[in-house]
């Protein structure tokens, strides 16, 4: 009877129960030590607990995230380019595309392609890109490289890469990519590579590298220009000459560093120094709209204008040149046309017409070999379709726009104290010299006129008369000089003064480009030089200018003052074009003109 009892066994099945006591004394276990925890104990426990909750399920979200882009597939190429406007912000070690019109900001170690029209902000330290059209592309010191069609660069360090037309490159460090069209690329120093360069819709200019009897042997031996007077410093600063010092006390002290003593005749080695580095130069002739020839011509012939010379030995540089010329490939396809030379003195220099020595200057001009060469000078000949005027280079050479409006300001603010002022000397050597009778004028009417006597030495490097002078008065009397255009004219309106022309070729019709106002009523006074022998009374025309009109005319020479000077290039001047830029942009247009309607070709007067 015990058996039964004995052998009787629950219903339920052994694990259950055993589970169940376990389950029991978990939860025993756990609730007796919640209980026994303080209460900022237990508060500890939970956020632990919560921050693994959380944890946990963004690493499930992340890995599913990156299994599913593995296993997408690519968009076909043709949906890709007709996506447009895309932004994309794509951190370190991100691998992708933008399609076109897309901005990217890519930093480090970002390896990537930018199809069309992609921007692309990347940093330093970049290595090898690619550009084609329509980009911008910004440059800074130490690059090398050829800036093509309608590019900006701004480049900097250790950045290797080759830019096609039209491209803009932003990139960073160690960032190896390809832009498309229209892309965006920034790069940093010691660059190599061909640019493209937005402001170059006419064109391209390739520099002739010549032999150095042509010009920086000219330069480097300046004693020679003007034995023994010359102290050869004229060649310091890229052409400019030396920094003037000595107006401290007469200028505010911040912009004084903006002025140079600068030879009137220096013009050709400020061109050449301003095209080396110019955004429009490029080093493959290939590429080239225009040639520029820097041949110190001007420097060369003052050596043999004076004291015995022959009109073999003034000939001589420029016959040598043409023989170069001759023999270089980018001559013989276009016998020239394509061609510019810049002269630092007026054309009229470079025209002789008769063989003797003692005919005056040389026959460089009437060259058969430079008759479709385009020429840049501070006097042209009307007659020459192939002539562009440049101003004289004044003393006025900022860094910076900040520079020009400070000195606008100031001139702007000047107290003047006379009606007008004439700086020159009568030359005893010339018959009726017309400058003898301004300054006579001007001696006659000492309380409202002011005199410069240049015959005193007063013009020279050094001496502050003329700038003085200038600053003081509301007009200043600019007969013509050794032609009919004078460097006096600029030091002048750089001073804020207004001209008075009594030969309207001396500036009306020299400039083209938008160098002077259209309008020359505007900025000056003019009074024919036939009238003042006869009698005509300087003063009483001046005076018939109220205040009102002189201030007037003043703020447009004020407003001119960035196209007549030559700068000092550097990277606060982007928005501001000088007369280098105008004369440059008129070489190209001048050319594609001419090259257009087949006019290529010189009319001698």
């Amino acid at each position: 009877m015990l058996l039964p009892i004995l052998g009787q066994q629950s219903t339920e099945p052994e694990g259950p129960t055993k589970g169940h006591k376990k389950s029991r004394n978990l939860k025993t276990r756990i609730k007796s030590f919640l209980s026994n925890l303080t209460p900022i104990r237990r508060t500890l426990v939970f956020v632990v607990i919560l921050f693994h909750v959380f944890f946990l399920r963004y690493l499930t979200l992340t890995i599913a995230h990156n299994l599913s882009l593995s296993l997408s597939p690519r968009a076909p190429p043709n949906f890709q380019a007709r996506e447009s406007r895309i932004v994309v912000n794509i951190p370190p070690k991100t691998y992708g595309r933008l399609p076109n019109k897309g901005k990217s900001n890519i930093p480090s170690k970002t390896y990537g392609s930018l199809p069309e029209k992609g921007v692309s902000n990347v940093s330093p330290a970049t290595h090898h890109g690619s550009l084609t059209k329509k980009g911008v592309l910004n440059l800074s010191p130490e690059t090398h490289g050829s800036l093509a069609k309608e590019g900006v660069s701004n480049i900097s360090s250790t950045t290797h890469s080759s830019l096609p037309n039209e491209g803009v490159l932003n990139i960073s460090p160690e960032t190896h990519g390809s832009l498309g069209k229209e892309g965006v690329l920034n790069i940093s120093s010691t660059t190599y590579g061909s640019l493209p360069n937005k402001g170059c819709d006419s064109g391209r200019v390739y520099v002739y590298d010549l032999p150095t009897m042509f010009n920086y042997d000219i330069m480097n031996n300046c004693t020679e220009i003007e034995p023994p007077a010359d102290k050869c410093d004229k060649n310091l600063n890229d052409g400019l000459g030396p920094v003037v010092r000595e107006f401290d006390g007469m200028l505010p002290e911040s912009i004084i560093p903006a002025f140079y003593w600068t030879d009137m005749y220096w013009g050709e080695v400020i061109f050449h120094n301003r095209m080396l580095n110019h955004k429009c130069r490029t080093l493959e002739p290939e590429s080239a709209t225009a040639f520029y020839i820097p041949f110190y011509a001007g420097l060369r012939l003052r050596k043999y204008l004076f004291d015995n010379h022959t009109a073999g030995e003034r000939d001589w540089h420029p016959e040598m040149l043409v023989k170069w010329l001759q023999e270089q490939k980018w001559w013989k396809r276009s016998n020239g046309s394509d061609h510019f030379l810049m002269f630092g003195r007026i054309t009229w220099d470079f025209r002789r017409r008769g063989d003797g020595d003692a005919d005056w200057g040389t026959r460089f001009l009437l060259m058969p070999a430079m008759q479709n060469v385009i020429r840049v000078s501070v006097e042209r000949s009307i007659w020459d379709d192939l002539e562009i005027a440049v101003p004289y280079p004044s003393i006025f050479h900022p860094k910076s726009e900040s520079d020009i409006i400070e000195w606008q300001e100031f001139v702007r603010s000047r107290r003047r104290n006379h009606l007008f002022t004439f700086v020159g000397g009568g030359r005893s050597k010339i018959k009726n010299d017309f400058r003898a009778v301004l300054r006579n004028k001007c001696l006659n009417e000492s309380s409202v006129c002011r005199h410069v006597d240049c015959s005193l030495n007063n013009c020279v490097d050094g001496k502050t008369e003329v700038m003085a002078a200038f600053l003081d008065s509301d007009f200043c009397l600019q007969p013509k000089g050794d032609g009919l255009t004078r460097r006096s004219v600029f030091d002048c309106m750089v001073a804020g003064s207004i001209p008075v022309f009594f030969w309207r070729g001396t500036a009306y019709l020299q400039y083209e480009f938008s160098i002077m106002p259209k309008e020359p009523e505007s900025y000056s006074v003019f009074i024919d030089h036939d009238e003042v022998r006869n009698g005509t009374d300087i003063r009483r025309v001046l005076e018939r200018y109220g205040r009102e009109e002189i201030e007037r005319m003043r703020e447009k020479v004020i407003e001119y003052i960035p196209r007549f000077m030559y700068a000092k290039p550097s990277r606060g001047m982007e928005k501001t074009r000088d007369a280098f830029d105008i004369a440059l942009d008129g070489v190209l247009r001048k050319y594609k003109d001419h090259r257009e309607s087949g006019r290529i070709g010189t009319k001698y007067e």
